[in-house]
């Protein structure tokens, strides 16, 4: 016996959405052709599947225990049909962008040269710039934008990183001894210069809270877990920046540096060039 993937798929909508017609919406179905599909299934299997009760439809236990099979023979297929399409695939850019890029215009940028190139296969990863950077080297990534000391390694475009010292609007940390921080881990940017600039002050510190993640760090500052330091943009309404009328000082030394290696290829080139356009656009600089 052999099973249709159609019924299969039927089965599954049903299930996850508890209802006939409800899995008919969704599949662009009629009620009436999806009960056929069910029955021609229950036919094949020999057992009764659904529960047809007078609110929700529930699988029966014969139904749960093919399921999870159902689902799985489904996703097969969509691997190998993924599988099949990658035959007509171009090229392949291997990009590293840190988190807070990934969710903003860099995105739509993304989505222009897909259409434009729809050969060519992009893989994208994010995290923090230092683990992007050593893949990089390692020849993992293609092409990386991140954030970097000014001009400490070669790259084809920077721009200048404008940055801003954050406390709660709700909850301030500033006055309270030791001072909380909120950072990244462990060669994670801002975190050195965060240190430096308290003790500069003369002020007792101590770590409040460590993430990996830009939310992260923005909703700690947020809920009053301590201070931090971020780039301007990533400033929210729940946030209050702080100054050198607080003691800090402006940090001025970072940059966004988009890097590719000289033997790249022409998609990560052009692709290259449409990232260097937005961060001109973004940032109202120059190259420099």
């Amino acid at each position: 016996m052999l099973f249709d993937l159609d019924l299969l798929r039927a089965f599954i909508t049903v299930v996850d959405h508890g209802s006939f017609t409800a899995a008919a919406g969704r599949l662009h179905s009629t009620q009436s052709t999806i009960s056929q599909k069910i029955r021609r299934l229950e036919d094949m299997t020999g057992h009764r599947l659904l529960d047809r009760g007078n609110r929700t439809v529930l699988p029966t236990e014969a139904g749960q225990a093919l399921l999870s099979h159902a689902r799985h023979l489904l996703a097969l297929n969509e691997q190998i049909l993924d599988v099949l399409a990658g035959t007509a695939v171009a090229a392949t850019v291997r990009l590293g962008v840190p988190e807070d890029f990934i969710a903003r215009r860099t995105t739509r940028v993304l989505a222009d040269f897909s259409r434009q190139h729809p050969l060519v296969k992009l893989e994208i990863t994010s995290g923090l710039c230092a683990e992007l950077s050593t893949r990089f080297d390692r020849g993992e990534l293609d092409l990386i934008l991140i954030k970097q000391r000014r001009h400490s390694r070669g790259a084809i475009t920077r721009h200048a990183e404008s940055l801003a010292w954050i406390d709660s609007a709700q909850h301030p940390c500033l006055p309270l001894d030791p001072i909380p921080l909120v950072v990244f881990p462990p060669r994670g940017l801002y975190r050195d210069d965060l240190i430096r600039a308290i003790e500069a002050m003369g002020r007792a510190w101590r770590i409040a809270y460590t993430c990996s993640s830009l939310n992260g760090i923005q909703s700690a500052v947020a809920a009053g877990l301590g201070i931090s330091l971020l780039p301007q943009r990533t400033v929210t309404p729940e946030h209050t920046v702080l100054d050198a009328r607080h003691g800090l000082p402006p940090v001025e030394h970072y940059e966004i540096a988009l890097m590719h290696r000289p033997t790249a290829n022409a998609m990560t080139q052009a692709l290259a060039a449409a990232l260097a356009a937005m961060l001109a656009e973004d940032t109202g600089e120059q190259d420099s």
